[in-house]
């Protein structure tokens, strides 16, 4: 699907659908070229989300939609459920082409909102039919927006931020088998290839070996994929402002090793790269909008199957820091594969700031839900701007602690740490944050654990309901955009 910033002054374009964003209490005035039945108008409120589709009996559009947007604030997550609601009606009557004819360009939220209304649009288009015979192909084409200023420059960014949500939302739902380690390399690799302000690094098992990292190596064992590293970066022309590290769990398949999970939803587990799909959808997102940060994204991706060569419970293992663990539970791998790579982070990279995300913890999804991203980190500043980069754009952080005795749980009988903390401590999302913690040194750092807000989120129109979410990409964005 296109979408095309037009002229708010310029003649309205032929289309299949002409679209009117109306106000709570507003007048749906529509162009005079464009004419409806008037009884169509009556009684519309313009609440949130309220639609009224009629064909129109003169102008260049075959129909007409009205869409509410609320009380007059101005919501932008009501604007991205708007642009989602048009995609959809547009989808589900065939339209192939829709004009937007609603543009706030002197609102003082002008760039905000055109933002939310471009990523509805692209979001709410998103389904994943590649692998069905009888696929649905997709009949929307075209859609013009009428807008100019900050309201245009809105949509620009909105559509290339939409479309790294739904290239994330692809990666996490692709079936495992056709999403492994070795895709997710391919994925990385496409990105580069599409920027040349990006560069791509891909480290093998032997040269991880090399590097010493035997704590991500060891959770492949059960596996005929091998695990990769995956580093790319991308570098501003201009001088750069700061350096953030995003690092994202690529765990392309979880049976939890030797410590099997039940049978029941893990064909689910296909979503525990989830990490790994966000930062790679916001590094495509990076390569389009030419923040001046310099930018680095990590995957350690692997899958975690049990095999004569797993990881088994009692096992020791030694990070590329040094650290030596204990693995307890061979399905708390998240945390072994993220250690290395934050290890590497510190020690090479040396970020201003490092954010990770994983589908780390249940606990999560027991303390918070699906609605939110739960944080825990050593810099309160950091975790803040995580929580205020969430409220703007609609992915919601709740903090966690780490407290001294998360720490000291999970320290090690035979190593120096073990992979799980003991049944009594509980808080199992802030004890896997206090393991993590060790490896990354100084730099200041957030762990976002998305185990709930990944999938399985309530339906806001342009995400929700069983499939992923893409949850990380406009939250890491934002936070980009803030530096």
């Amino acid at each position: 699907m296109k979408l095309i910033p037009v002229s708010p002054h310029r003649k309205i374009s032929s289309s299949d659908l002409f679209v009117l964003i109306v106000e709570k209490g507003g007048d749906p005035k529509l162009p005079p070229e464009i004419a409806i039945p008037s009884a169509v108008t009556k009684g519309f409120g313009g609440d949130a989300r309220e639609m009224r589709l009629t064909d129109a009996i003169k102008g260049p559009a075959k129909r007409v939609l009205l869409v509410g947007a609320g009380n007059g604030t101005m919501d932008t997550d009501i604007f991205r459920r708007c642009g989602a609601l048009i995609a959809k009606k547009a989808e589900k009557i065939g339209a192939e082409s829709v004009t937007v004819g609603y543009a706030l360009n002197g609102h003082e939220n002008a760039l905000g909102l055109g933002q939310a209304l471009a990523e509805g649009l692209v979001m709410g288009s998103y389904q994943l039919e590649d692998f069905k015979s009888d696929r649905n192909k997709a009949s929307l084409k075209r859609v013009r927006i009428g807008c100019e200023g900050d309201f245009k420059k809105g949509v620009v960014r909105g559509r290339i931020i939409g479309e790294a949500n739904c290239l994330a939302r692809r990666l996490q739902d692709t079936p495992a088998n056709l999403m492994r380690p070795r895709d997710l390399v391919e994925e990385a690799r496409a990105i580069a290839a599409g920027s040349d302000q990006v560069k791509l690094k891909v480290f093998d098992e032997k040269a991880m070996g090399r590097m010493k990292m035997g704590s991500l190596i060891s959770v492949s064992r059960g596996s005929e994929e091998p695990a990769f590293l995956i580093h790319l970066v991308y570098r501003p022309k201009k001088k750069s402002r700061a350096k953030a590290c995003f690092v994202g769990k690529g765990l392309t398949f979880d049976a939890g090793g030797i410590s099997l999970k039940p049978s029941a939803k893990m064909h689910e587990m296909k979503y525990d790269m989830s990490g790994g799909a966000a930062v790679l959808g916001a590094m495509a997102a990076v390569a389009d909008l030419k923040p001046d940060v310099e930018v680095h994204v990590l995957v350690p991706t692997s899958e975690n199957l049990p095999d004569g060569k797993a990881n088994k419970p009692g096992d020791l293992v030694t990070a590329m820091n040094g650290i030596t663990i204990e693995i307890l539970n061979t399905d708390a791998e998240g945390r072994l594969i993220l250690a290395d790579a934050l290890a590497y982070a510190e020690k090479t990279i040396k970020p201003d700031s490092m954010i990770d995300l994983a589908t780390l913890t249940g606990a999560v999804v027991v303390g918070l839900g699906h609605e939110y991203s739960g944080a825990t980190g050593n810099d309160d500043s950091l975790v803040d701007a995580l929580v205020g980069a969430g409220k703007r754009c609609g992915e919601l952080v709740w903090p966690l602690p780490i407290h001294p005795q998360h720490e000291k749980d999970m320290k090690g009988s035979v190593g120096d740490l073990q992979n799980i903390s003991g049944p009594a401590t509980g808080a199992g999302s802030s004890t896997g944050g206090a393991f993590l913690k060790n490896f990354v040194g100084d730099v200041p750092w957030v762990h976002l654990d998305i185990a709930g807000s990944a999938w399985g989120a309530a339906d806001r129109d342009y995400q929700g309901g069983a499939s992923g979410t893409g949850v990380g990409v406009r939250l890491l964005l934002e936070y980009v955009e803030s530096l």
